[in-house]
């Protein structure tokens, strides 16, 4: 198993309904995540490594294009797991579960 400390932000509400570089339509309300290398459909358990809270994903996209960015989440999938809901990052644990 694979794990990484990573810097985790989520998709902006725009995003919503468009098609993602894996051919499935985004949707921020299901337990999603882009990667930049992880092959589309992974199963990763991210986890908060300041609350210890995690959620399972899945790959569907690609990204994020930000520096010093390793995974961006759909916006259910941070808030399950973030301290306060109005930041917009959060350092995570990522751990591969399966792909």
């Amino acid at each position: 198993m694979h794990t990484e400390k990573a810097h985790a932000s989520y998709y902006h509400d725009k995003f919503n309904g468009i098609k993602t570089a894996s051919g499935k339509k985004f949707d921020n309300n299901k337990l999603t995540a882009a990667h930049k290398k992880l092959p589309f459909g992974t199963k990763l358990k991210i986890t908060n490594v300041l609350n210890k809270k995690s959620v399972i994903i899945e790959v569907t996209d690609r990204g994020p294009f930000v520096k010093g960015r390793e995974i961006d989440l759909s916006k259910k999938a941070f808030m399950d797991i973030a301290s306060n809901k109005n930041s917009g990052a959060i350092n995570v644990k990522i751990e591969i579960l399966q792909n």
